[in-house]
Parts: structure tokens; C-alpha cells; sequence
């Protein structure tokens, strides 16, 4: 689930906070990152257990309007939606429940938050679609939830705010952590019951030694870098440039330098895509101009050994 898109958001994050705290233990900020990257995968299955825990406390409401019904002889409410597939699958999932019972995860605690989310779901268009629907099926019970976690779940203020409460890191994480509960909601198959795989921490263990080494030459040859950054920006306004820009410029640049099979242009295409997201406006077509201009000076003297490739533009 980590990938390198989640590991650079993180650095950059972790990179500002090293400089803006003041404190220089190279060590403990490298254990942050990986704390932080951890976070980020219990965030993933926490918000798998959010729907199972929407399902269970719709379960128990079925439960009470069956009584009632019994007691008053009128019709029985619907079971359709607690009978739902593949909520009972995620429910039974046991890499979800041995995760969740290492970590102590739970929602039990915000009973109340379950409870209005299971009211907007109850009177929204897409549950109401689904339970007048006549097909049958786990691909049906499937894309329901699929749809009701972007429409109810992926934009929430409400939960951010739990989240918040939870974790400091979880809120800057829920945007990217979505499109990964999306992806598993999407490829689980019946047929896996629940042995269903969920994603792995890391989609390749080398990733979580590409965020320690990328973090440490960041900070370790920070003057170098700001030196590249100085020379190049001399047909630039270096005064003018944000700060987040500088910290954004030298973890690209440490990217460049350290890892020889990163092309040049996957580098500043990923670092522009991240300066729209946390710095200033004008932030993507500077650093775009600025790393083109030190990635081919590097190359020029010999201090970088790849080529210089066209890339498309992304500010």
C-alpha cells in the first residue's frame, strides 16, 4: 500500500517539520518517518473496519424494527443490506481482524458517529437505489459500498475530525489513503472468503529503505543542494521563493542524486505535482524551471550520471 507517491508526500512533511522544530536528531526524525508511514497503513485499515462497523450497527437496527414488527404483526423490514456480501466478507476478513486486534483498533468508542453515518446512508439516493434494485448479486453488493464510501465517507468533515482527534498524521494521509480502500473495496473476489488478501504495507520492501535514504541525504547534504539551487536561480527571484519550495527542491534534488534508476523527469514531474499541493501558486512552474536547469548543469559536469529526458509539463 506505501508506494514511493505516499513516501514523498511524507518527506516533504517530515522534511519542513525537521526544519520548522529545530531539533537536528537526525536518528529520531528517521524514526518518524517510519512511524509515520506505519500510521499511514493503520489509517488503511481503520477505515476498512468503518465499514464493518456502519454494517454492524445496521445489523442491530434491523435487529430492533424485527421485534417491533413481531410485537405490532406488521411487515419485517428488509434485510437486504445487512445481508450484503461483501461487507460480510471484510467483516469476516482475518488480515483486518488480526490487524485490528494487534493494533487495538476499534470504533467502538464513536458509536455515535457509526449511528449518523448510518443515517445519511439510510436516506441516501444510492442506498435507496440499491435496496429497490431486483439484481442479486456480489458484484451488486460490491459497488454499493464502493460508491457509498466516495459519496459519504471519502469527503467527511465530520470524520476528519474523529480522525483528527485519533491521530495527528491521519488527516494529511486520508486523501491518498481513500484512493487505496477504493482499490481494495474493487478487487476483492468472493471466492477468497476471508483469506481475501489486503494490501500489503509495502508494495515493495525496498520502498521503506528508499524513504530512510531519501530523508537522510536530504538532510545530510542540505548545503550542497541549496548551493545548486543558488547558482541556478540567477535568471530567478531566489528572494521571492517560499520556503516549502526550497525544502521541495531539495528533496528532489536528493532524489536525483541518490538513486540512479529514478529518470530525471519522473523526479520533477512528482515534486511539481507536490509543490501545487503545499506551497504557493506560482510554485509549480518555478521548480519545474529551477530543477530542469540544476538536473542539467549536474549532468553537464558529470555529477549526475543520466540522461536529461523531455517531460511533460505540470504546473
Amino acid at each position: 500500500m506505501i508506494n514511493r507517491e505516499l513516501i514523498r508526500i511524507k518527506i516533504v512533511q517530515l522534511t519542513y517539520a525537521y526544519y520548522q522544530n529545530g531539533d537536528n536528531n537526525l536518528s529520531k526524525a528517521e524514526n518518524e518517518v517510519v512511524y509515520s508511514l506505519s500510521m499511514a497503513y493503520s489509517l488503511y485499515n481503520y477505515l476498512l473496519l468503518l465499514i464493518v462497523s456502519i454494517s454492524q450497527e445496521m445489523r442491530h437496527r434491523v435487529e430492533v424494527l424485527t421485534t417491533r414488527a413481531q410485537r405490532e404483526g406488521t411487515a419485517p423490514p428488509s434485510t437486504k443490506f445487512i445481508d450484503n456480501r461483501f461487507a460480510k466478507q471484510l467483516e469476516d476478513n482475518q488480515m483486518l481482524a488480526d490487524f485490528a486486534d494487534e493494533q487495538k483498533l476499534s470504533w467502538s468508542d464513536d458509536i455515535e458517529f457509526i449511528r449518523k453515518l448510518c443515517s445519511i446512508i439510510e436516506n441516501s439516493q444510492i442506498y435507496r437505489e440499491y435496496m429497490d434494485d431486483e439484481e442479486d448479486s456480489y458484484e451488486a453488493d460490491r459497488e454499493v459500498w464502493r460508491k457509498l464510501y466516495k459519496a459519504i465517507i471519502q469527503e467527511n468533515e465530520e470524520l476528519d475530525a474523529v480522525l483528527e482527534e485519533k491521530s495527528l498524521y491521519w488527516n494529511d494521509d486520508k486523501e491518498v489513503v481513500d484512493t487505496f480502500v477504493l482499490k481494495t473495496i474493487k478487487r476483492f473476489d468472493m471466492a477468497n472468503g476471508k483469506k481475501q488478501e489486503l494490501l500489503p504495507e509495502y508494495d515493495d520492501e525496498e520502498d521503506k529503505i528508499f524513504a530512510c535514504k531519501l530523508f537522510r541525504a536530504t538532510i545530510l547534504n542540505a548545503d550542497q543542494y541549496q548551493r545548486y539551487m543558488s547558482d541556478a536561480s540567477r535568471n530567478w527571484d531566489f528572494s521571492r521563493l517560499a520556503y516549502m519550495d526550497v525544502v521541495i527542491m531539495q528533496i528532489a534534488i536528493a532524489e536525483m542524486m541518490t538513486f540512479p534508476n529514478i529518470p530525471i523527469s519522473v523526479t520533477i514531474n512528482e515534486y511539481v505535482d507536490l509543490a501545487k499541493l503545499y506551497s504557493t501558486s506560482k510554485s509549480g512552474g518555478y521548480i519545474n524551471g529551477m530543477l530542469d536547469a540544476i538536473a542539467r548543469y549536474l549532468v553537464e559536469t558529470g555529477e549526475l550520471l543520466k540522461e536529461i529526458e523531455p517531460q511533460k509539463k505540470r504546473y
